[in-house]
């Protein structure tokens, strides 16, 4: 299949968040929950593979490895079918601003949906990554220790930035994750939606921005390994301000751009998402 246009994309996007909101209560929770551990999975391998590297020696290298591991999340999302609140705080709010839903079915959809998935980054922090020993503790040794500074590390970057820096640091991570999920809207081959999620979603782990789920991962995997001077307060803030900002740079830069560009004033296109199985993300 040949890649869509952007304008074909838009009435998709549209489409797809509608689905969102037309599934029971249940349905939308255990797809969270699926999301929500995908993307612990992608930032417990990357931790792995960023773990052990001098900064001295690497540089700023560990980040792009980090970010490169890291789109093994949003690859499980969208390929093998979940809800990610990020990809939802476009696709959601897109489809109201069409017209197609209101906003008591965006809120429901977002609530419901970061509920999951918090419980599954917790699921995978406390049992698969801390419970398993692939995350160890001060007092391990080899693999598990350097995993455990490397956690460390990143835990106590995330929680020592001041507000405005963390929320702008939402803004610009889903941004970048929104537009992962926009793009892998252009083609309906795993391999393109693959491509078109890498880069972005490296990109923005490189740079040190903020995505609130994946907090929920590394800032309770952290103080379940006793990393010192972290606490369920410093959590609570940063997804509160993590997740305004991914909200912000979802509905702002990416779903009311691309209205304002190709749905505004365009006629409904039937034909155009009639063909479309339901996208994930």
């Amino acid at each position: 299949m040949t890649a869509r246009e952007p304008q074909e994309m838009a009435h998709v996007a549209a489409e797809t968040g509608a689905k969102k909101t037309h599934r029971s209560w249940d349905r939308v929770l255990v797809s969270a929950f699926l999301a929500g551990a995908y993307i612990s999975f992608g930032a417990l391998v990357a931790i792995t593979v960023s773990s052990g590297l001098d900064a001295e020696t690497w540089g700023t290298l560990p980040t792009l490895f980090m970010g490169a591991a890291f789109t093994l999340g949003l690859v499980l999302v969208l390929v093998a079918g979940s809800d990610l609140a990020t990809g939802n705080m476009m696709l959601v709010p897109l489809s109201a601003m069409r017209g197609k839903i209101d906003l008591g079915d965006v809120v429901k959809n977002l609530t419901l949906v970061l509920l999951g998935n918090l419980i599954g980054a917790l699921v995978v922090a406390f049992f698969l990554a801390v419970q398993t020993d692939v995350i160890g503790h001060a007092t391990s040794q080899g693999s598990a220790l350097l995993t455990y500074e490397r956690l460390a590390s990143i835990t106590e970057g995330k929680t020592s930035h001041s507000a405005w820096e963390t929320f702008l640091r939402g803004v610009g991570c889903n941004w970048l994750v929104c537009l992962a999920v926009w793009m892998s809207l252009a083609t309906s081959s795993v391999s393109g939606k693959i491509l078109a999620v890498f880069f972005p979603v490296m990109a923005f782990v490189a740079m040190g921005f903020d995505h609130v789920v994946a907090n929920m991962f590394f800032i309770p995997a952290g103080i379940f390994a006793g990393v010192p001077g972290i606490s369920w307060g410093d959590a609570l803030l940063n997804w509160l301000l993590a997740g305004a900002g991914n909200l912000v740079g979802a509905v702002v830069f990416v779903a009311t751009s691309y209205w304002y560009l190709f749905l505004k004033d365009a006629p409904e296109r039937a034909a155009a998402v009639a063909s479309e199985p339901a996208e994930r993300g």
